[in-house]
């Protein structure tokens, strides 16, 4: 396996190719730019130019023999795994993909219930069967924590027949679970760890932040490096050791779904992130880390806020804690999350990454600097100031497992009706419904519709919420099975 991280096989065969100036007869159809002038003008001519198809000398993603299979090499080296592929249809690919190489129509896999809704199409996909895990709660901030190994073993007892254990690392706001222990304990009981790291590309690259789990013995890992490890949007790595899995059944089967046309802009970027992080990645993070415990500090001096951080270690469901997860509780300000993310991106021309019910969360990473942080306090405390309100007017909601009645894929093509969304409780649910981000779904196809469900969706319509996932755009109805 390659180890030399200054080098990026792939990036410099595309500029290679480049400075060759060859005269283009293949596809993309705007030829370097030429077809596409408009875009061209405002974007540059350098990105249309390196904008190529697959060709020898550049590779072929769906079989890598030659620059992309050594750049897949580096990064396997970097983040300490057996094989890495990359992904250019996001970590939900690679998420889908791990769910279908180890699970057959009817298998079991260990799930907890706030995954992404990649898991949920991974299920459908696989015609996998969810055993759903409840997550710790964190009553206060009101939002999920990571799972316990206690947790896990009960799951596991109750289905000792399951396949593998999926898991999240870390959560969205940067909870940790005892990922050693519950890999040692998934093993010995021949189940395969799948971890959806797409919020931890950065893991394992600095001795404070956490250790990623493809490290510590997981099975397979999707990672978004495009989220914290600097690459262009869309673009990710599934990581790999071999044991449970081979090889060859995760290339084949993200050959079904993925693409013939893979972006190079999008693959060159992954070369050259993991390069950063693998050669000055505890140089950077350091930087990262100072930039988000100082806003940290400030924030926690401003009345009515609380940006919580590492003193959550030894709560229930928190292991460990990423501190470049910047979440900040406002609910003393009498205010929702959702409705201090409307005012920062308004008012302060401040985009934050989510809003819940009670918390904003900031994506602290690789590319931020000290004045976009002084810009976030500053408008922080300006927005304490003037827009606080005299009491709550919100309750929280606490993650409940749903009551499976038909399974996810079995509800996908059954068949369906809509109903109106007050009449829809009792019913079996035909369609996946999630505030995005997170995208973490309120309800999933094959599950029971309660009430609490309905009044968690009116609520986020009337937070003027991104919903997404179902049928009426409206979401006055919902779709369920039955005629």
């Amino acid at each position: 396996m390659l180890n030399n991280h200054n080098k990026t096989p792939l990036f410099d065969a595309i500029k290679d190719y480049n400075e060759r100036k060859v005269v283009p007869f293949d596809v993309p159809g705007h030829k370097h730019g030429q077809g596409l002038k408009e875009f061209r003008d405002y974007v540059g001519e350098r990105i249309l130019e390196i904008d190529v198809n697959s060709m020898k000398c550049l590779d072929i993603l769906s079989n890598p023999i030659g620059v992309i299979k050594d750049a897949q090499e580096l990064m396997a080296s970097a983040y300490g795994s057996d094989h890495s592929f990359f992904l250019v249809n996001g970590t939900s690919s690679g998420v889908q993909a791990m769910i279908m190489s180890v699970c057959n129509p009817g298998d079991k896999i260990i799930i907890p219930r706030n995954a992404h809704k990649s898991a949920i199409n991974g299920l459908i996909l696989s015609g996998a069967l969810p055993v759903y895990i409840q997550p710790e709660i964190n009553e206060r901030l009101g939002i999920a924590m990571g799972i316990t190994a206690e947790n896990i073993e009960i799951a596991i007892g109750n289905n000792p027949d399951a396949k593998a254990i999926f898991l999240i690392n870390p959560t969205y706001y940067g909870a940790v679970s005892d990922l050693k222990r519950i890999i040692k304990i998934a093993h010995k009981h021949g189940m395969a760890v799948l971890l959806d790291e797409a919020h931890g590309a950065h893991f394992g690259f600095h001795d404070d932040i956490p250790m990623s789990g493809i490290r510590l013995g997981g099975d397979m890992a999707a990672v978004s490096l495009h989220k914290t490890g600097g690459s262009l949007t869309q673009s990710s790595v599934l990581l790999l050791n071999e044991g449970f899995v081979e090889k060859n059944t995760v290339k084949t089967i993200l050959n079904l779904n993925r693409t013939t046309s893979a972006s190079y802009l999008l693959m060159a970027s992954l070369d050259v992130a993991r390069k950063m992080l693998a050669t000055e990645g505890k140089e950077v993070l350091n930087e990262v880390l100072n930039l988000v415990r100082n806003a940290r500090d400030e924030i926690n001096n401003i009345d009515g806020l609380y940006a919580f951080g590492k003193e959550l270690i030894g709560n229930p469901g928190v292991f460990n804690f990423d501190e470049t997860k910047l979440g900040i509780n406002v609910s003393e300000l009498g205010l929702t999350g959702f409705e201090v993310y409307d005012i920062l991106r308004d008012e302060y021309n401040i985009q934050m990454e989510l809003g819940d019910m009670y918390n904003v969360l900031a994506i602290v990473s690789v590319g931020d600097t000290r004045d976009n942080l002084e810009t976030l306090v500053t408008a922080l405390k300006d927005l304490s100031e003037k827009h606080r309100k005299s009491q709550l007017k919100f309750q929280n909601r606490s993650l409940e497992n749903p009551e499976i009645i038909v399974s996810p894929r079995n509800a996908f093509y059954a068949r369906k009706r809509l109903v109106d969304l007050d009449k829809a409780i009792g019913e079996i649910s035909g369609e996946s419904i999630m505030a995005y981000p997170p995208g973490i779904p309120i309800m999933t196809p094959g599950e029971k519709i309660n009430k609490e469900m309905i009044e968690y969706i009116k609520f986020l319509k009337d937070q003027k919420s991104v919903i997404t996932g179902m049928s009426d755009p409206n979401l006055e109805k919902i779709k369920v099975l039955g005629i």
